[in-house]
């Protein structure tokens, strides 16, 4: 076991850098704020933003707390092949979405939720689902993200873990509130180019710092042999397949990637999306190797806890000028994400509960932009008082998107098939979320035929998955055939094997059942969808209102 004392940055210091972090973002935040704000611009500005913002938000987004950690933490458990699991998905995922976000904006232009297009593709119940996943997902992130500065800041000062978090959604909630959707994009420019600074800083000083190559050669035998192994089933089972479904459903379900997608000119949906792939892999993979090199080392994670790695590894091998960088990097990375998630929950309170439901599609847009602030104030609360409870984060992301993966078939489907309906698209939902907490929690014994059930549900969603991802890039005829033929090569191995896997098996069930029930519902109606309608009910706010206004 190597041991080394950990260095600390003192009081002033560490507030300082969180003073001079949140003050230089509220300072931009200023800079674009304006007396009398418009509602589509606080949610999406205004569908215009351009290709180097986009893309710098998108990967700034993308790269959150979670990223820092739990990559670190898959190569901690997983070994070589860890960081390479959560980085490589994670990126192909943000690729994977934007062959359906053309589809999204090319029949609803100027949407501000996927819940809203769902109101005017299917109705009431299938928006607010939509809608409530969304809120719990960006809930759940916001305490994620505040939980790594907490843990940030216990680790590298004085301070306490409850007052990093404190600090940090005070910070974050400050400069977000004031411009909305538009203040992150620009915050994110900025926390992006300090946080590849920073990386490009640390990570090699860190190496040297730890023995470079010899200490690679003279540690080998530290690792087990599913650690060493670059091919590992182990990891790919456990780690792997089962963030590549969650990833999936994170990029069709989650609304921070949604907004971005409706923000950026539509002409830059491509260029966005492959510049963001790329600088994601990139940057997660390197830090993931943080955590394989605390395994190469024998580290300990202090107190047991797997969030604590990254700042460990910095307190204890970085010089202080370096540990103040990393103390930024990270700081940006989960505000940037912690701000998204605020614009998210906001947008979609103001689009989905206040303006469909409460104001009943003729919304005022002064009130509007109160409860827009107002949400972002209470979730700010919320999710510091849930930070406290200090879960692991690789745990807590693989479960939501997991349970994200019972919307993914049913949103995508309603963009291209006119027969699901509203009741198809419920019906989907609600008996997949119901399946996958039935095998995540094993509420039901996985033995025997209840076993076998499961695995021949996880097969069809073995088939989905491929199927979306090659229908996404080549089309419907290419998809279904993917995915048939994913699934028939999986099945001979699913049975007897995947409910060993509580985790994947799950996920995958989620995706199978949500699926199958869609399909047999929508057969038997014969309702048609025109999809021109979607263009037609789907509208800017401030458009409508001044419509409205002159009637």
């Amino acid at each position: 076991m190597h041991e080394t004392a950990l260095f600390q940055l003192s009081t002033s210091t560490t507030i300082l850098l969180l003073a001079g972090f949140y003050l230089a973002t509220f300072l931009m935040s200023l800079i674009i704020g304006k007396r009398h704000e418009n509602v589509d611009g606080y949610m999406v500005s205004n569908n215009a933003i351009g290709f180097g913002l986009s893309a710098a938000s998108m990967i700034a987004t993308w790269i959150w707390a979670a990223s820092f950690y739990a990559s670190a933490s898959a190569g901690y458990k997983f070994g070589i092949s860890g960081p390479i699991h959560y980085g490589l998905w994670g990126a192909l995922m943000i690729l994977f979405i934007y062959p359906f976000g053309m589809r999204f904006r090319k029949l609803a232009p100027k949407a501000h939720t996927l819940a809203e297009i769902m109101y005017a593709r299917h109705g009431k119940s299938s928006q607010m689902i939509l809608a409530i996943s969304n809120i719990i997902g960006s809930c759940i992130s916001l305490m994620v993200n505040f939980t790594a500065a907490g843990a940030l800041v216990s680790v590298l000062s004085p301070l306490s873990f409850i007052q990093g978090v404190l600090i940090a959604g005070v910070g974050v909630l400050s400069y977000t509130i004031w411009s909305g959707f538009r203040a992150s994009v620009l915050t994110d420019f900025a926390q992006l180019i300090a946080m590849i600074i920073a990386a490009v800083v640390i990570i090699p000083l860190i190496f040297f710092n730890l023995g470079g190559p010899d200490m690679l050669a003279a540690n080998m035998p530290n690792l087990s042999l599913a650690q060493s192994d670059f091919f590992s089933t182990e990891a790919f089972l456990q780690q792997g397949a089962p963030y590549l479904v969650a990833v999936l459903a994170y990029a069709i379900g989650n609304q921070t990637i949604a907004q971005r997608l409706f923000a950026v000119r539509e002409d830059l949906i491509r260029p966005t999306f492959i510049t963001a792939t790329v600088g994601y892999g990139a940057i997660v993979i390197g830090l993931g190797m943080l955590g394989l090199l605390a395994l190469f080392i024998g580290l300990k994670p202090l107190d047991g806890n797997m969030n604590n790695i990254i700042p460990q590894m910095a307190s204890t091998y970085l010089p202080p000028f370096a540990i103040g960088l990393f103390f930024v990097l990270v700081i940006g990375s989960l505000s940037s994400t912690a701000d998204a998630d605020l614009c998210a929950l906001s947008a979609i309170v103001m689009t989905d509960i206040y303006g469909k439901s409460l104001a009943r599609g003729t919304p005022n847009p002064k009130r509007m932009l109160f409860w827009g602030r107002f949400t972002m104030v209470a979730a700010t609360m919320l999710g510091v008082v849930f930070a406290s409870l200090r879960l692991d984060i690789l745990m807590m992301l693989v479960f939501v998107g997991a349970l994200w993966g019972a919307i993914v078939f049913p949103v995508i489907m309603s963009f291209y098939w006119d027969r699901i309906t509203n009741k198809a698209f419920t019906l989907a939902v609600g008996s997949a979320v119901a399946m996958f907490v039935v095998a995540r929690f094993e509420l039901l014994p996985m033995t025997g035929a209840i076993a076998v059930v499961f695995e021949l549900f996880a097969t069809v969603g073995v088939g989905v998955v491929a199927g979306l991802m090659a229908f996404g890039f080549f089309g419907k005829k290419v998809g279904a055939i993917c995915g048939l033929l994913a699934a028939a090569a999986m099945l001979p191995y699913s049975i007897g094997f995947l409910r060993d896997y509580a985790v994947l098996l799950s996920a995958l069930t989620s995706y199978g059942v949500s699926a199958i029930v869609c399909v047999t519902v929508s057969l038997r109606s014969n309702q048609r969808f025109d999809f021109d309608l979607l263009d037609e009910r789907v509208v800017s706010f401030q458009r409508s209102t001044a419509a409205l206004a002159r009637t």
